[in-house]
């Protein structure tokens, strides 16, 4: 299996002309895409690293869930809208985005609340200056309200990671390396019932009521089928070392030969990669 995915990796050659190395991963809810992605960029020296000056960096598909009406987000809020169909993204602004990041152009990523159901939008009051009484009455009585949003600057390496990353040929083949993170049903829902009831406040019973009526056939329908396309299938997620180190070991001869010749030394802020295993160790992980 590593041989195969050591020579998969080759064949993803060198990006030309400077244009980021973008590198999609995609798994089910709760799979440890988040997790796999952080642990790269942990394990590149990214982490301590000025947002501005970042090599990797991560965009994730939640960012970009569609801008709900009254009786969608009603629906949303009782468990009962489906946020795991392709319907549920827009597209055509993940498509714009990840275009302008090809393109080597800062872009703007919106803010997801999971717990209203909605993008985020910060309060801003237009300048006061020079209204009248009842202009500025009624501007405070109703401010403007402007979407908030992350600001991703230029880097070397993009990942973007989502349970339907794959699903869109048009963005599928915006990638120059793909990841599928594969773990079982049972780790993936223990895993999302615990992040949702501490992190989005849902209770167990629409939690399971919504993995068993859109989640899971979801999964099976969308995402699962898109796995064929994965130039590395990493099962256990983070926790395998194994296929983790061979994913940014092969990240590194990007940034070293391809993009960027920032570090002198070879290796990027400090990084080094990892021990190559001895002939009588074994190569076992437990399970």
């Amino acid at each position: 299996m590593a041989g195969d995915s050591e020579q998969r990796l080759e064949e993803q050659g060198q990006p030309s002309g400077g244009e980021p190395f973008l590198i999609g991963v995609s798994g089910g809810t709760a799979s440890g895409k988040s997790s796999v992605c952080s642990k790269i960029v942990q394990l590149l020296g990214q982490n301590e690293v000025d947002y501005r000056q970042k090599q990797v960096v991560i965009v994730s598909q939640d960012s970009f869930y569609r801008v709900l009406t009254s009786e969608q987000k009603s629906k949303a809020l009782k468990g009962q809208f489906n946020f795991d169909h392709p319907d549920a993204f827009d597209n055509e602004l993940i498509v714009k985005t990840l275009k302008e990041i090809t393109e080597g152009k800062t872009v703007q990523i919106p803010v997801y609340d999971f717990v209203s159901h909605s993008r985020k939008r910060t309060y801003a009051l237009d300048s006061l200056h020079g209204a009248s009484p009842k202009q500025q009455v009624l501007t405070v009585l109703a401010p403007g309200r402007k979407e908030e949003t992350v600001t991703v600057y230029p880097a070397d390496v993009v990942l973007f990671e989502g349970i339907l990353a794959f699903y869109s040929q048009e963005v599928r083949d915006l990638f120059r390396m793909k990841l599928f993170v594969d773990t079982d049903a049972d780790t993936r829902l223990s895993r999302r019932v615990l992040r949702d009831i501490s992190e989005r406040g849902r209770d167990l019973e629409q939690i399971l009521s919504q993995y068993i009526t859109f989640v899971k056939p979801a999964f099976e329908e969308f995402c699962l089928p898109t796995k064929k396309y994965a130039d590395v299938i990493i099962p256990r997620g983070a926790d395998n070392e194994v296929a983790i180190n061979l994913i940014v070991q092969h990240i590194q001869d990007i940034l070293n030969g391809g993009l960027s010749k920032r570090q002198s030394n070879g290796y990027l802020n400090g990084y080094t990669p990892p021990r190559q295993r001895q002939p009588s160790e074994s190569s076992s992980r437990p399970h």
